[in-house]
């Protein structure tokens, strides 16, 4: 029972802890110094580097979803209407959730490992002694390179998803691709593209912010920044999908079938 109190207080102060820091980092980002070669540099980190592996997930998302929904389809003589039901589904919902989880696992972990190390090392504490200001630095560049990214690195997930459930149809059914797009795109309208890419900006927040926090947060040796590291990861990924569903549920509250 004492453990069980404990670990419940454990997850409250990290939960209070959190909350302290993105008050603080909402009311520092627009202050100056501004880092913008800093943030540049991370927004590179973050996004360049992380091209392939999102074009892989989206390639991959494009060829399962179509074959697993063609035989479905397929049952109800609606087969037709597989380019718009992938279009739709990747572009609301498994585009958007799917980069955003495979983002954080990448830069999640490597933004709590790479700040866990420096405050073990005393780099954060000389930086600070030195008037440097390096929550600027290493926190607000890395949390807005992130917000900045995720949305970018989704549309183009998105894109590869729908050349991957195309190469599918072509195989399968020798679908032409005029018809494919024109298919795909019929009932898609822009808001669905603006509201369902953006909330990926706020999925960025929240990775950028738990990494890091969980770095910023380290005391002890490697052992912590390899725990720090794996808690960004998790926390983050179990935000997103939180998120998700408080957003989506205010969409339709605010917006109706948007």
């Amino acid at each position: 029972m004492a453990s069980s109190s404990g670990f419940v207080t454990l997850i409250l102060t990290r939960t209070g802890e959190l909350a302290l820091f993105a008050v603080e980092f909402f009311r520092r980002f627009w202050r100056r110094p501004f880092e913008g070669r800093e943030l540049i540099h991370q927004m590179d980190e973050a996004g360049s580097k992380s091209f392939l592996l999102t074009a892989v997930t989206g390639l991959a998302i494009g060829i399962v979803l179509a074959m697993q929904s063609r035989g479905t389809l397929a049952r109800f003589g609606a087969e037709a209407v597989l380019p718009n039901m992938l279009a739709l589904s990747v572009f609301k919902e498994i585009g958007p959730v799917f980069t955003s989880l495979v983002l954080a696992g990448r830069l999640g972990a490597g933004i709590g490992a790479e700040i866990g190390s420096m405050r073990v090392t005393e780099q954060i504490d000389a930086l600070e002694v030195a008037a440097l200001k390096p929550f600027h630095y290493l926190v607000v560049t890395r949390v807005l390179a992130c917000a900045f990214m995720f949305p970018i690195l989704t549309i183009w997930t998105d894109i590869i998803a729908l050349v991957g459930g195309y190469l599918e149809s072509l195989l399968s059914a020798g679908m032409d691709y005029r018809i494919f797009i024109s298919t795909a795109f019929a009932s898609m309208r822009f808001s669905d593209l603006i509201l369902d890419t953006g909330k990926t900006g706020v999925f960025g927040l929240i990775v950028g912010l738990v990494s890091c926090y969980m770095g910023y947060s380290v005391r002890g040796g490697t052992r912590e920044v390899g725990q720090a590291a794996m808690q960004s990861v998790v926390v983050s990924s179990l935000l997103i999908i939180l998120a998700d569903v408080l957003i989506v549920r205010l969409s339709l509250l605010l917006f109706g079938g948007v």
